[in-house]
């Protein structure tokens, strides 16, 4: 039975329970809407009910994500004086995030025969939220916000590991006064060994020289109006 998340947020991934980011801690609770620490949340109507993912791991199951109590007592073992009330916002949007970063990662490796071996499998992970990556570094030089978070994380295709780099980025929904949180997270794999280099230089053809082959075959309406 699986009993950690599929992200590091900053212990090791041998816990028993789900690991949680300490250090970036604030970094998401400044991205949620207004906290609910004026209204005093009982802990002991925290759930103790957990999710599990759609992340299989190495081993039999699947990784599953921590409960509402298991979030909130992390957080106090690190002295962050968490709000019994926030679990209930944190919760989705941590379980909501990572199934989207895993979906994206998913479309790295559509076709590249990890289905003969049973799928991929996410192997470990490592939340780096103070390393930015090389193009994170970029892209903040050239004017663009820098992601609130990173995570790495190492998955299995048919005995090949390799890893991918997670930037998590975050913004407000329209409106002045909107509270809705959206998130755009740039998931693909790292360029420390051959694998990665060709998919991303795959990608890299695939996205400017197939968008111009398309533009350039006229499409079959307009051969039959000439």
């Amino acid at each position: 039975m699986a009993d950690k998340c599929p992200v590091d947020h900053g212990t090791h991934s041998s816990d028993q329970s789900c690991p949680v980011d300490h250090k970036s801690r604030s970094t998401w609770a400044s991205i949620l809407p207004e906290s609910n620490a004026a209204h005093p949340v009982s802990t002991s109507s925290l759930s103790t009910e957990r999710e599990v993912s759609s992340i299989p791991r190495t081993s039999d199951g699947n990784w599953v994500y921590p409960s509402e109590a298991q979030f909130f007592a992390a957080m106090m073992r690190k002295n962050h004086n968490p709000h019994a009330g926030d679990m209930k916002t944190i919760i989705p949007i941590h379980n909501a995030v990572n199934e989207r970063a895993w979906s994206e990662l998913l479309k790295w490796e559509s076709g590249r025969g990890g289905e003969k071996c049973g799928g991929v499998k996410l192997v470990n992970f490592k939340g780096r939220p103070n390393d930015l990556t090389p193009k994170a570094r970029l892209m903040t030089l050239l004017g663009y916000s820098a992601p609130f978070d990173r995570h790495d994380w190492v998955v299995e295709r048919c005995g090949t590991q390799i890893r991918y780099v997670i930037d998590f980025y975050t913004g407000r929904g329209a409106g002045p006064s909107s509270n809705n949180v959206s998130f755009y997270l740039d998931v693909r794999p790292a360029l420390d060994n051959w694998e990665g280099v060709k998919m991303r230089a795959e990608n890299i053809w695939r996205d400017w020289f197939g968008s111009v082959r398309s533009s350039s075959t006229p499409s079959h309406s307009s051969a039959q109006s000439s």
